[in-house]
């Protein structure tokens, strides 16, 4: 196993049974639905990879996480998670985690129903981190490559907060991770 991979699995072993803010899932309970969810809708290994990791700047972070929703919940881990992705696997899986949080803030204000769904943690989070975007942000936002990507991740983020949910253990994304390294 390469020495990036070891390194995602330990910081999920040490880390991914923390909580984040009120939800009812862990972080690696979270990852797995969401790494499962888009295997389901046959994303490519990149998109696969990225939505098993898109929360991996709060396992990095060192900082303690919240336990409950008061306070602010905006850490900035996407970038966090970003600077290390993209680092070990290029845009195509770093750009749709880093853009994660303005997809969100995009689906709230394009269809204003959507906050509705989302989770307590994930509404007070969306507020802490801009809340609705301008005009200029929606345009930005949509000139990003990776945007289409970015909303389906988001949408997997969302909904991948199941208690007992069936999923694949981390050991059988490590192939589709290997696959996405830049260096592999």
């Amino acid at each position: 196993m390469s020495e990036v991979i070891e390194h995602i699995v330990s910081a999920f072993e040490q880390r991914g049974s923390q909580r984040y803010g009120s939800e009812a899932v862990t972080q690696l309970e979270h990852a797995l639905q969401c790494g499962r969810l888009a295997m389901e809708e046959d994303a490519d290994d990149s998109l696969v990879t990225a939505a098993l990791l898109h929360d991996i700047g709060h396992i990095l972070d060192p900082v303690a996480w919240p336990t409950d929703d008061e306070g602010g919940l905006d850490d900035r881990h996407e970038s966090i998670g970003h600077s290390f992705l993209k680092e070990h696997f290029g845009n195509q899986v770093a750009d749709p985690v880093l853009l994660h949080v303005p997809a969100k803030r995009y689906l709230c204000t394009k269809h204003p129903e959507y906050e509705s769904t989302l989770s307590p943690t994930s509404r007070k989070s969306y507020h802490d981190q801009g809340g609705r975007m301008s005009e200029k942000e929606l345009k930005l936002f949509e000139s990003e490559p990776y945007f289409l990507e970015a909303l389906r991740l988001r949408k997997w983020d969302d909904t991948a907060k199941e208690v007992d949910a069936e999923t694949p253990q981390l050991e059988q994304f490590v192939p589709i991770v290997r696959r996405c390294l830049t260096d592999a």
